[in-house]
């Protein structure tokens, strides 16, 4: 459309860096409605991304190396492929913010240095990533950024026969992080708990979280592991119909709080829930170790506060 406004977005990773961004996708979209708006983003997101009613178009960013030249030419060609009337860094990283300079120096929201719209917060590493975003659209001119809203996400989980009770449980988490995992042993006495109060536990996870789901479908009889059978909208909706979950910091359980499940969220030192939490009916535990987080502070949390356990969502 001749003199459409043309937008693009940055956000390449990971997935709850991106769950916490659907908030400001929301914001820039309302923002510029007329917009053909266009997302960079890299592969593991492009199915979730191209669902997103926030984008007209998503490139993929295979993320070249400084000394691969000719994945860089053909970066630099795709980005400078369109005149951009604006873009949104929510990346903010060091490489993300090479672009600008790689694109010609066009209208930009972010940390690049000389941009137009930085975000001129010598403090922003210390603010949560939501709080953080949302100032730098700010002082992009976008004045208010809504809580991120997964109701356009759908699948159909009627394929894995699950009861109307059950409880979602993360016990895995990236493999060259094992010291954000809570034990498979906690995860299986919690199941067992869940067990016996006529819920069934639902394991989510991929093929690097085998070993605890093994332990913990050992140790509880009644336990469904759906260990990697689900997409990220699958994941939602099972989220948006299950009693609560339970999960270490890691992405799903983003996803899972984001899409309105009561959500005990566990982390140990290596990562800090006042600057990356999920958002919502969220219980935060935190041990440096989580070996010494006990089960029964995890059942605590799910008998009493914002993560208890809720009756089953009455299905539209």
């Amino acid at each position: 459309m001749a003199g459409q406004q043309r937008i693009l977005v940055i956000k390449l990773s990971a997935l709850g860096d991106f769950v916490q961004a659907m908030g400001p996708f929301a914001a820039i979209r309302r923002h510029h409605p007329g917009a053909r708006i266009t997302l960079l983003t890299t592969k593991p997101f492009l199915g979730l991304a191209e669902q997103c009613p926030y984008f007209d178009e998503v490139w993929v960013d295979s993320r070249p190396r400084p000394w691969e030249v000719a994945g860089l030419m053909r970066l630099r060609k795709l980005l400078r492929s369109v005149k951009f009337d604006m873009v949104y860094d929510l990346q903010t990283s060091d490489r993300s913010s090479s672009y600008f300079h790689l694109m010609g120096d066009p209208p930009w929201s972010g940390i690049a240095n000389n941009c137009d719209f930085p975000h001129a917060n010598p403090d922003r590493d210390l603010m949560h990533t939501i709080e953080r975003q949302a100032e730098q659209l700010v002082m992009a001119g976008i004045a208010e950024t809504p809580p991120a809203d997964l109701s356009w996400m759908t699948a159909d989980i009627a394929r894995f026969g699950l009861p109307l009770r059950y409880a979602l449980l993360v016990a895995g988490g990236a493999p060259h992080r094992p010291f954000k995992r809570w034990p498979a042993e906690c995860f299986a006495a919690t199941a067992r708990h869940m067990a016996g109060l006529g819920i069934v536990p639902v394991l989510l996870g991929t093929a690097d979280d085998d070993e605890p789901i093994r332990v913990i479908t050992g140790a509880c009889r009644m336990a469904r592991s759906l260990c990697g059978q689900t997409s990220f909208a699958d994941i939602a909706v099972l989220a948006r119909h299950a009693v609560g979950a339970v999960g270490n910091d890691t992405g799903p359980m983003h996803l899972i709080a984001a899409a309105g499940c009561p959500a005990v969220v566990l982390f140990s030192s290596e990562s800090d829930p006042a600057l990356c939490a999920p958002r919502g009916a969220v219980a935060v535990l935190r041990r440096d170790d989580l070996g010494n987080l006990p089960v029964d502070a995890v059942l605590a949390a799910l008998s009493e506060g914002p993560a208890t356990l809720r009756e089953p969502p009455v299905a539209a």
